[in-house]
């Protein structure tokens, strides 16, 4: 079910003016989260990276790197008090367009084993799982289990 998105909100590219708000969603989200650091490399590497918008107020973003056939979902967030309403799948279908856009014929990510409420979002929306990269992100016990996602691009 896609999202009837709120005529206020635009989609835009990211741009280096968007970081502050984006690293406080970051800190918002995750315990481990980007640096804003990671997003200046990411703009300056020419990733395609895209902001929600909310009255002028960042609301959820992705970053996607493409080369070579292939695309990687690097970071797609919506600020938590904006989730449940079906940003995150507009968004993520925004990227698999972008993806296309970039001739990738796969688009893949990956996601902490634990936060199902991603994978289930990944899932109905056609990724298939590939594998479990064993103990690739930081948590508070040590580390966690990444699943490796992908789902096609050529149908």
């Amino acid at each position: 079910m896609s999202a009837v998105i709120d005529p206020r909100h635009r989609l835009r590219p990211m741009d280096e003016a968007d970081l502050p708000r984006i690293h406080r969603i970051e800190l918002a989200s995750y315990d481990y989260p980007w640096t804003p650091g990671n997003f200046v490399d990411s703009l300056a590497a020419g990733y395609s990276m895209w902001v929600r918008e909310s009255e002028s107020e960042v609301i959820g973003y992705y970053a996607l790197m493409a080369a070579a056939g292939e695309a990687h979902l690097l970071n797609l967030t919506i600020a938590p008090a904006w989730r449940g309403h079906g940003l995150g799948r507009d968004l993520l279908e925004h990227c698999v367009g972008s993806a296309r856009a970039h001739h990738a014929e796969n688009l893949f990510l990956e996601v902490r084993i634990s936060n199902e409420a991603a994978i289930a979002l990944y899932r109905s929306s056609g990724f298939v799982d590939l594998a479990v990269r064993r103990n690739y992100y930081p948590a508070r016990a040590g580390r966690e289990d990444a699943l490796i996602m992908r789902r096609d691009l050529t149908c």
